[in-house]
């Protein structure tokens, strides 16, 4: 599919989301947050839902998390232009709670459609409930931070979510070390 085709496709997409009435979350929510960036990718970001700042600008990732998500992209050379980034909720879930499961299944269609069209090298799983939906049973995400696995011709890496850093400084110096291994796993796709 062409860079065209693909942006155009993405953007129904989008229209889709901002006008989804799938689940009560777009009920509470302001905006939907269909997810933005490069649409030939090679790398996609997938957190969870959208905070409360997130859901004043209808983007992904532009609130406190995004900022540390972005000096970690720095941090290996990458800008938020050069990925894709999107959620496993397409709305905000009330008091920034957990996403629930109907709500993850019924925005599922919406992610998935995305993964299709940009069809990324490597799908970082930001946080638990990412990891519970793209690889279930696998682990927990205190388990599976910095690691890769490989199936369906692609590559899954686990990180926790920028957002624990916020709250446990210590978490900081982690998550920029399974960056630095996103990069070692990128420069190896990359040579191939």
């Amino acid at each position: 599919m062409g860079s065209t085709n693909q942006g155009e496709e993405l953007a129904k997409i989008a229209e889709a989301v901002r006008t989804c009435p799938k689940c009560p979350l777009s009920k509470t929510a302001l905006r939907g947050v269909p997810g933005e960036g490069n649409p030939n990718a090679d790398v996609m970001f997938i957190g969870e839902g959208p905070g409360k700042e997130e859901d004043k600008q209808g983007r992904p990732f532009c609130g406190a998390a995004g900022k540390f998500l972005e000096e970690m992209l720095e941090s290996i050379g990458l800008t938020r232009d050069e990925v894709y980034i999107g959620n496993i909720v397409k709305h905000r879930p009330p008091g920034n709670r957990d996403p629930e499961a109907e709500e993850i299944e019924a925005c599922w269609p919406y992610l998935q459609a995305q993964i299709e069209i940009i069809d990324p090298k490597v799908i970082v799983i930001l946080g638990r409930h990412s990891l519970a939906r793209l690889m279930p049973g696998l682990g927990t995400i205190s388990q599976l931070h910095g690691r890769a696995f490989r199936r369906d011709g692609r590559y899954y890496m686990t990180l926790y979510h920028p957002a624990v850093a916020l709250y446990a400084g210590s978490m900081r110096q982690v998550l920029m070390e399974d960056f630095g291994k996103l990069k070692l796993l990128l420069k190896k796709i990359r040579t191939r």
